[in-house]
């Protein structure tokens, strides 16, 4: 079960002294790939763990009911079972950690994921711009959950961010949380857009501040999205939120995570900075369509020590 963070009262002296390095945090991430490589049976047990962790996603504008049926078909069985088999995994019980789509596909995600745990992620708020009244976000949120998301992504107004105004992007999050009822929210800072790593941080403690379940880096539309460096300064701010409130809030990077050995990066520096608590589904998410389909195929090499043609391995 997904944590549940009430939130703080706004206030600025939690997030008002930060202004972060820019050098410190890209020499940190700069080295995490040398010190640290994970090989063999180890890998394989990483990637297994990874698969778990994935809101697999399909936000195109051609999606179509079959394309849903097919993603939760995957999200049910995302990994051949041959190969399960080769790694004595066939008893358990693999699945990915949601299925992400739009509003008006939750009912045909309902249908598929009837029966499963599988989580059903909406994105919401006027996705992926955010360029809508908060009335319509909050009448958004309110139809997403009436037809059956359990998890809402939401899209924060940038200008707030560009602009610093810190009370009303706290009011609008508090609003929407207050619209997801018992769905679990994740707040997507479109990090892209943001300009400093400084503001990227204020908008995290803002967006946990109003009650944010996960802070997500993206939407994946923007022309930059998930990177490692954006990563440490958003997860260092959950665990100084951590540290000062006891509550452990989630992490999602998305856009842009597309091979195994990125996936091994993310979670090797969350495993560095935050610890082994948030290597779960319920605190951390990889947002990915073609990740899963890379993985799969690192472990059929693994498995019989050949690579096989992608293809081999769609996403759905």
């Amino acid at each position: 079960m997904l944590t549940r963070n009430e939130g703080l009262p706004f206030n600025t002296k939690y997030f008002d002294f930060i202004n972060i390095n820019r050098s410190a945090i890209e020499r940190r991430v700069s080295t995490l790939t040398g010190r640290r490589s994970v090989k063999k049976e180890f890998q394989a047990a990483w990637l297994l763990k990874a698969i778990s962790m994935i809101d697999l996603t399909t936000l195109a504008g051609d999606d179509t009911r079959g394309n849903v049926l097919r993603l939760c078909e995957k999200a049910k069985n995302p990994v051949r079972k041959d190969i399960l088999k080769s790694l004595n995994m066939q008893d358990a019980n693999l699945t990915t950690g949601a299925v992400c789509v739009y509003h008006t596909l939750i009912p045909f995600a309902k249908e598929a994921l009837k029966g499963t745990s599988i989580p059903i992620a909406a994105v919401s708020t006027g996705f992926p711009a955010g360029k809508i009244s908060l009335e319509e976000k909050l009448t958004e949120i309110k139809k997403s959950v009436a037809a059956g998301a359990t998890e809402i992504d939401i899209v924060i107004s940038r200008d707030l961010v560009l602009e610093s105004k810190w009370q009303e992007l706290y009011n609008e999050i508090r609003l929407c949380r207050e619209a997801c009822g018992e769905a679990h929210m994740k707040t997507i800072l479109a990090t892209g857009e943001i300009p400093t790593y400084t503001k990227v941080a204020k908008a995290s403690w803002v967006a946990m501040m109003a009650g944010s379940d996960f802070i997500k880096t993206s939407t994946g539309k923007e022309s930059v999205n998930a990177t490692l460096a954006i990563s440490l300064v958003m997860i260092r701010c959950i665990r100084d939120y951590y540290e000062l409130t006891g509550c452990k809030i989630g992490y999602k990077p998305a856009g842009g995570i597309q091979k195994a050995k990125q996936a091994l990066d993310y979670l090797i520096l969350v495993k560095e900075e935050l610890g082994n608590d948030w290597l779960t589904p319920e605190l951390f998410r990889f947002g990915a369509s073609s990740l899963l389909g890379d993985i799969e195929r690192q472990l059929e090499h693994y498995v019989t020590g050949r690579y096989s043609a992608s293809f081999r391995h769609p996403m759905a």
